[in-house]
């Protein structure tokens, strides 16, 4: 018998630097009623869904940041979209800013979370792989300085047991790493969401010139490695963008839902605040696990740690 969970992807279109969190949420909602038109269980939300991409900018006080960040969440600007979420019963993946104090420190990180059809919530991501630069870009091409003002995630890959299947979350550059599909694959991951903020044109120092990357690449490399990570670990990846032109900058759509094929099964075909929609069968991960891959005999955590001795990287006992 088939799991299934019908999947909203909400992509966004830009939100300018004076746009509030109310009016995020706004648009939130209108997605989301959208979504349960169309029968959706859950509703994946893109990366920094509350408020501009801020680390484009250099702020002289990182801590300038903090205005971008949420405490707690809900928040009293969040609340009527986990209201709204729980009267329709329908579950979402929201990306933000969260300030945390550890340890007696304050601390920045670019989060997500999973919340449930009654509206609380199950899971907590915290974004690994920080892109950018931590200083000012002499050359003028860095457009990213998310290691400016957010700390490295302390929360590994977790996965969780909700809408009848075991789910995981990441974040916009841990789509290009290998080991974010892979770990979350170990602990049984059937579906994988992922926000992302991506630039749309890519510029690099080449000598004494600022060339520009060719523009086709962007968007491939941002299916390609979704696509990839599904496949290989025979999940699904649900990847949502925020797309437009953004505080002055292009930022890519391509949202997508991927099956465990590596198949785009669905696809954002606009800049703007657009849902996509599919059926996906939780039970479609068995056939890549069972076939090709063989999780049962090749990808036991035991097998990855004999190997890793053997070639000296871990001593042996």
């Amino acid at each position: 018998m088939a799991r299934l969970v019908r999947v909203g992807g909400a992509q966004l279109g830009p939100i300018q630097p004076e746009d509030t969190r109310a009016q995020a949420v706004d648009r939130m909602i209108a997605l989301l009623r959208q979504a349960a038109g169309h029968g959706c269980n859950l509703v994946v939300f893109p990366e920094l869904a509350l408020t501009t991409f801020f680390p484009r900018r250099i702020m002289q006080d990182p801590d300038e940041a903090n205005v971008y960040c949420e405490t707690t969440m809900p928040t009293p600007e969040t609340k009527p979209l986990f209201d709204e979420a729980a009267r329709l019963g329908i579950g979402f993946y929201l990306g933000y800013a969260e300030l945390a104090e550890e340890a007696g420190r304050k601390l920045r990180y670019n989060t997500a979370i999973l919340v449930n059809g009654e509206g609380q919530i199950v899971g907590k991501y915290r974004k690994v792989h920080l892109p950018g630069r931590a200083e000012p870009d002499p050359t003028g091409v860095t457009k990213n300085y998310e290691q400016r003002y957010f700390t490295p995630g302390n929360l590994g890959f977790p996965v969780f047991k909700a809408f009848g299947g075991v789910m995981g979350m990441a974040l916009c550059n841990d789509r290009r790493w290998p080991e974010t599909y892979r770990v979350m694959a170990l602990q049984g991951v059937e579906m994988v969401m992922l926000g992302y903020n991506t630039g749309a044109v890519r510029w690099a120092a080449e000598g004494n010139r600022i060339v520009q990357m060719p523009s086709h690449l962007e968007m491939f490399h941002n299916h390609l490695s979704m696509q990839a990570g599904a496949y290989q670990n025979s999940t699904w990846v649900i990847g949502v963008a925020k797309a437009g032109c953004e505080d002055g900058e292009e930022l890519m759509g391509g949202s997508c839902i991927i099956a465990p094929s590596g198949e785009i099964v669905a696809l954002a075909r606009t800049l703007g605040d657009e849902l996509i929609v599919a059926d996906c069968d939780l039970d479609a991960v068995k056939w890549g696990r069972e076939t090709y891959f063989r999780f049962d005999v090749n990808r036991r955590i035991e097998h990855y740690g004999l190997i890793a001795s053997q070639r000296g990287v871990i001593p042996p006992e």
